[in-house]
């Protein structure tokens, strides 16, 4: 006969100071995912000079995606020190690195001041900043779903993505009244170095609310934790790699659906010919479809079960996708731009709260946060950084303007079928295995 596992008792009452420390991590990644986005072409001018606008903004996307290759790292190293070490220091080092890396870049001079030291230090800085968001998700994702009631952890799980929905919306709304204030060639020159400075001030304060958290996890309330790394990661490959692989999927698809929504700035603006205020305006709708939805999704997860919150929204993005494209470049106003971006993020939001709970449910403690980190670390560092470039760079090369729906729907196609494979964890009961 086996001898109990002692775990953690969760605490009674999560309350709103701890879960915004808890999320401030992935709301400042899309927070700096959004401002990135729809000033690549700035950002691209200032560190990539020379040639055309079009090979600027694109070295900028390649720059963007440079980050997403530490991702996998951090997603192992943070990832299992949290299932090791508990979730509070991980989450602690994570936000520290993102600090460094967004300073690395608000604070660099151009490549006209200083050379190609400027492209040096932005690329350290974004590796940095890399390895630090491919470790948060993971510990941050697993002590809310660990402190939270298990009745009401789809909701509370769900502010992870309702935090990202703020961001873009704190984001658009930041980036719309500067460029009204400054003027947009202000904005390109140096405005916009002001946007990841605006994200900094909050770091200071998430540090000090996570140093106070009290801990879920690690050795000293799980003593099946492993004692390495490599530990962590070979007992996740061989009991749960099947399920690894299905939320890869599902990952991959949520990651495109979000990159393709952060890009629409830079389609409104260079391929439908929006202005520049207009353009940096469309994150606004992006925020607002991204803070309500999910935590509908979160609801209705708790309600009815994550399955079907996994399969029908992701499934109806697939029939919507094509149709609402195209309805875009038949009306290429700002508008219809607004209207299909608030579409796509209201179905990818609902959907995206179903993962983020279904995922760590499905995986005993002692790998939850390694699992996690390392299957979302891999999606988004595949389809993440590259989807941006891909997309922009298929739209020069074929002419054809329907590239992001006809990406959007085959990955949309991917995911649903991942997800219809995918267990119910609804009332799971997480101090087991």
């Amino acid at each position: 006969m086996n001898a109990p596992v002692t775990t953690a008792t969760p605490p009674a009452r999560l309350d709103r100071k701890a879960v915004g420390a808890v999320v401030l991590g992935n709301a400042l990644e899309f927070y700096d995912f959004t401002i990135y986005a729809f000033f690549a072409k700035a950002i691209g001018e200032t560190f990539f000079p020379g040639g055309s606008a079009t090979d600027s903004l694109l070295a900028s996307l390649a720059l963007f995606g440079i980050g997403y290759v530490m991702r996998p790292v951090g997603g192992v190293v943070i990832g299992a020190l949290a299932d090791r070490a508990g979730r509070k220091p991980a989450m602690l080092l994570t936000i520290g690195l993102m600090a460094v890396g967004m300073l690395m870049l608000a604070a660099c001079p151009g490549t006209a001041v200083i050379g190609g030291w400027a492209q040096a230090i932005v690329i350290a800085g974004r590796l940095i900043q890399g390895l630090a968001l491919g470790g948060e998700v993971g510990p941050s994702t697993a002590y809310l779903v660990e402190a939270a009631p298990p009745e009401k952890r789809g909701f509370v799980a769900s502010w992870q993505i309702a935090s990202q929905g703020c961001a873009a919306l704190v984001a658009g709304l930041f980036a719309t009244g500067l460029t009204l204030a400054l003027g947009d060639a202000a904005m390109a020159d140096w405005g916009w170095r002001l946007m990841f400075g605006l994200g900094l001030l909050v770091v200071p304060v998430g540090l000090v609310i996570r140093s106070h958290l009290p801990e879920t996890a690690g050795a000293d309330h799980d003593p099946q934790a492993a004692a390495s790394t490599g530990a962590v990661v070979m007992r996740l490959l061989r009991e749960h790699g099947r399920l690894l692989g299905l939320t890869f999927l599902v990952i991959a698809a949520s990651t495109v659906s979000n990159a393709i929504g952060t890009n629409m700035p830079v389609y409104a603006g260079a391929t439908l010919g929006l202005s520049e205020t207009a353009a940096n305006a469309v994150p606004i709708a992006l925020g607002l479809a991204s803070v309500a939805f999910p935590l509908l999704g979160g609801w209705l997860a708790d309600r009815f079960g994550r399955r079907p919150v996994l399969i029908w929204p992701r499934a109806l993005i697939l029939v919507a996708a094509v149709p609402a494209f195209g309805w875009l470049l038949r009306e290429p106003g700002a508008p219809a731009v607004y209207a299909v971006t608030f579409l796509l993020s209201a179905l990818s939001s609902i959907n995206a709260a179903a993962i983020i709970v279904a995922i760590p449910e499905s995986l005993p403690r002692a790998v939850r946060s390694a699992g996690l980190s390392i299957v979302y670390a891999l999606s988004v560092s595949v389809f993440g950084g590259s989807t941006n470039y891909l997309v922009n760079w298929l739209i020069a090369a074929t002419g054809d303007r329907m590239m992001p729906a006809y990406y959007l729907a085959a990955f949309s196609l991917v995911g649903t079928v991942a997800a219809f494979l995918l267990p119910e964890t609804r009332g799971k009961d997480l101090k087991r295995g």
